[in-house]
């Protein structure tokens, strides 16, 4: 008798000790037998007392001494049920019934272990035990659990339907059993691979290729059912299955698909922008695609030191120094046109690791590296234009931030269509203008071209098709130019140039 306990649901071992001298004691006056078992249910038990040594009347302390065995007898069948489990109990098959749980957990798996299958069929010829299939069940806590709701001492538990217990197999060792025990039936799956095609400059799927061999489940639910039938052995008829590779075709596709992305889209950023574009050869030489069949996929890494290279190229591409924004205005500083926006300048910032950096990003699928930059800010210059025209020397003065930046000849309007005098701002343009050409007009000039508006019908404008010298009055009160300088003054100036005309 093993693992004994004193009581239901107490430690079997802190009471063994104690349990055995009762049950050490009670073989000196109690036989315990068990009946033969009837039909397909477990044996009866069935107790007798040993009959005492017969001992003489006379001797009053020979009686108290048979009591004294009687009541330790009595005593051991008590300590007895309280620590076995009720007669009649099976576990999956297995009887446990007059065993303590730790007895119980121990036949559990000896009949698992020396289960046998035999395997027959497709030419095949072949046995492998439980043992051999790493089959396996929580013995122990189906015996506890049989123990609680079935205990000895409980008549009403015993006898009771029988227990089922869940079979286990290691796949591993059941397969390498099988396939030592039927070697023809297995041929072996090949994984899908992937590769870059220099060619298209993407990856590329080889699909996986199945392999054959036994269905380790269906083997699982054979020995569950030899177990479960409580038999030592069952008969089962092989058929080959097909075998999935351990990087199936789905997987290989689903990592070439994300590879290809990072491909379209790898490089150094700065915000939105993919500043440095990096060569999808190039990036697939930095990545090392590694099958990973026990998660049934592949790892991607990356070489930092292949990164590099690259990286000590970017300030050249990166920095740029900035673009001032430039801005015509009026002398009081209004703006009038913006000549320029302006950029501004950019600096590459520290690169030290940017290399690591990248290749722990690629490594995670993303091929999109944010660079630190340092920003150079953008400068504003303003250039306050106006524009003088002198009647008394005929000319036209341009200046800039009050700087002469150009004397024209000109010629103004007749005594009798003179000039305007006065403070104006430039007011339209006129790329070509046809001037007078209306009926009861003095005059008709047409296609007159680079004209600057600045008072009511009077501008600034070429006159190369209507003079031959210039220098005195002689318009209809236009400020007549030579072609060149009347674009120029066109291009220049902005609507809201003042113009002072004076004499």
């Amino acid at each position: 008798m093993t693992d004994l306990a004193t009581k239901p649901n107490a430690d079997e071992a802190s009471n063994g000790d104690a349990a055995d001298g009762v049950a050490e004691q009670a073989t000196a006056d109690l036989a315990l037998t068990e009946d033969a078992p009837t039909g397909d249910g477990p044996a009866s038990p069935t107790y007798a007392w040993a009959p005492p040594e017969p001992q003489p009347k006379k001797h009053r302390t020979a009686m108290w001494i048979g009591i004294g065995a009687g009541a330790a007898a009595a005593a051991a069948i008590v300590a007895a049920s309280l620590i076995l489990i009720a007669p009649g109990t099976t576990v999956a098959g297995v009887p446990v019934g007059w065993l303590t749980p730790g007895a119980a957990a121990d036949a559990i798996e000896q009949r698992l272990a020396e289960t046998t299958i035999v395997l027959s069929g497709d030419g095949v010829e072949a046995e492998v035990t439980g043992a051999d299939l790493g089959a396996s069940v929580d013995a122990r806590a189906m015996a506890d659990a049989a123990f609680a709701a079935h205990p000895m001492w409980n008549p009403t538990a015993w006898f009771a339907a029988p227990i089922e217990a869940e079979v286990t197999l290691d796949t591993e060792a059941a397969t390498e059993a099988l396939r030592a025990a039927a070697p023809d039936l297995y041929t072996d799956p090949v994984d899908a691979t992937l590769a870059f095609d220099s060619a298209s400059a993407t990856y590329v799927v080889t699909p996986a290729l199945l392999g054959t061999g036994i269905d380790v489940a269906a083997v699982q639910q054979a020995v569950q059912n030899a177990f479960d039938a409580g038999g030592m052995s069952v008969e089962f008829d092989v058929v080959p299955a097909e075998i999935e590779a351990a990087i199936p075709t789905p997987a290989a596709e689903a990592t070439a698909g994300q590879l290809n992305s990072m491909l379209d889209t790898v490089g150094f950023y700065i915000g939105e922008e993919r500043t440095v574009p990096v060569d999808r050869a190039v990036a697939a030489s930095w990545l090392t695609i590694t099958p990973a069949p026990a998660e049934g996929a592949f790892e991607i890494t990356a070489d930092a030191a292949a990164i590099q290279p690259v990286v000590d190229g970017l300030a050249a591409a990166v920095n740029r120094a900035p673009e001032n924004a430039l801005v015509i205005t009026n002398s009081a500083g209004r703006v009038l046109r913006t000549e320029a926006a302006g950029q501004s300048g950019r600096e590459l910032g520290d690169t030290q690791s940017v290399a690591d950096d990248f290749a722990t990003q690629l490594s995670s699928g993303d091929a999109s590296f944010d660079l630190p930059v340092n920003e150079v800010p953008v400068t504003t210059v303003s250039l306050a234009r106006r524009i003088e025209v002198d009647l008394g020397d005929q000319r036209a003065y341009l200046f800039e931030n009050e700087s002469l930046i150009g004397s024209y000849v000109i010629s103004s309007g007749l005594s009798d269509t003179p000039t305007p005098t006065g403070n104006f701002t430039v007011n339209g343009y006129s790329r070509q203008q046809s001037m007078g050409c209306f009926e009861g007009a003095p005059y008709c000039v047409r296609d007159v071209p680079w004209v600057t508006w600045f008072a009511p019908d009077i501008g600034f404008h070429g006159a190369n098709s209507l003079r031959s010298s210039l220098g005195y009055p002689q318009s209809h009160g236009c400020v007549n130019m030579w072609d060149a300088q009347a674009k120029f003054v066109y291009d220049w100036s902005a609507m809201g140039t003042e113009v002072w005309v004076h004499h």
